[in-house]
């Protein structure tokens, strides 16, 4: 079967770097899992791959989707998938990148949500609230609305809470939730996870965070606002635009507002590495534990030849 690479981990790990690494090794192309990286505009506060590497390895599905337009996963997913058919046509390997998790399980399981009515409004909304508070958030909701439906649901079945939580917001009882999680047949993942020990993950996060600032995140946030967007707007919630906002609104001092963003950065990556852990096949490469870089992507392109790419 069709192979494809995942380079999946926290914010700040440093993803970009060691997907760009790997599609050279094995002549890929990247496509980004960033549920913030899509959109256009929106460059500093999504730490969107620079010029020189988007030249270094074609990425795709970024700067795709203007940020006053409805976006889903499902929509996610069907822009993926295209993608990497285009790659495959072409005899190159598909290397998916980022640390949307939602985004991740929408190409490694097939988008089957039973067939009840959709709601590609709310669908969103609860889908960027378990970006942002994490998937025990969103199953509380469910038990606050309809505790026997969330009784018969895993609480990390993200994809089962959110398609209960839109029947029972639109007062329909979703009854059947049998094979939902599926298995994607086009092609199979090889898993990646890149970590590093927390203290320098943390460094790493509010490192990244006073470079945005230095390269005008207030500044971006700013336009965007002018340009039309709102703070309702599902691009504007985004860890890095909703603080910054904040401070706009009066809320925050400009400090406050970064030790803000820090804070919930950090808060994302633990998020993220308990999504990306649930993946029992995800082999796990701790970064910090290499001399450098090189080092390390040595020992990942290693593995991967191991795994009949």
């Amino acid at each position: 079967m069709r192979k494809i690479i995942v380079v999946a981990g926290p914010t700040a790990v440093g993803k970009t770097k060691y997907a760009i690494g790997t599609a050279l090794a094995f002549n890929g192309e990247i496509v980004s899992c960033d549920s913030m990286q899509l959109y256009k505009y929106m460059d500093i506060g999504s730490a969107k791959p620079t010029a020189e590497e988007q030249a270094a390895v074609k990425h795709w599905l970024v700067d795709e989707i203007d940020p006053k337009e409805s976006f889903s996963v499902a929509k996610y997913a069907d822009m993926a998938k295209s993608a990497i058919e285009n790659i495959f046509s072409r005899g190159k390997v598909p290397v998916i990148a980022g640390g949307t998790g939602l985004y991740l399980n929408s190409l490694l399981y097939e988008m089957d949500f039973c067939g009840a009515p959709v709601d590609i409004e709310l669908r969103t909304t609860l889908e960027r609230e378990v970006e942002l508070f994490g998937p025990e958030y969103i199953y509380n909701k469910l038990k606050d609305l309809e505790p026997e439906t969330a009784a018969r649901i895993h609480p990390n079945n993200i994809k089962k809470v959110i398609r209960a939580l839109e029947g029972a917001i639109n007062g329909r009882t979703i009854n059947n939730f049998k094979n939902c999680n599926r298995k994607c047949k086009d092609y199979d993942a090889i898993l990646i996870g890149l970590t590093r020990n927390r203290p320098e993950l943390y460094d790493r996060i509010n490192e990244r965070v006073d470079i945005m600032v230095e390269q005008g995140l207030f500044y971006e946030v700013e336009e965007l606002l002018e340009a039309g967007l709102e703070e309702d707007d599902i691009s504007m919630k985004g860890i890095g635009y909703k603080e910054v906002i904040g401070f706009f609104d009066g809320l925050y001092t400009r400090d406050e507002a970064i030790d803000l963003i820090k804070k919930n950065s950090r808060h994302l990556a633990k998020r993220q590495l308990t999504w990306f852990r649930r993946y029992e096949d995800m082999k796990w490469f701790n970064l910090s534990e290499y001399k450098n870089d090189n080092a390390a992507l040595g020992e990942i392109i290693k593995w991967v030849q191991t795994q009949g790419i």
